[in-house]
């Protein structure tokens, strides 16, 4: 009988452990996205440089 309950404890883990992994990954890759977001949208948000005329002499 104790067998058996240690079988079902450690299959409830493995369950646990597989949902807070699946979790993090999924946390993770929305980090990412939110990155690069974030990333592709800061060049289009800064000022354009200004060409310098003393460059072209």
């Amino acid at each position: 009988m104790a067998r058996a309950n240690a079988g079902n404890e450690d299959r409830r883990r493995r369950e646990r452990l597989a949902a807070a992994l699946r979790e993090n990954l999924k946390r993770r890759k929305a980090q990412q996205r939110g990155r690069q977001a974030a990333a592709e949208a800061a060049p289009s948000t800064a000022a354009p440089q200004q060409a310098n005329p003393e460059s072209d002499r």
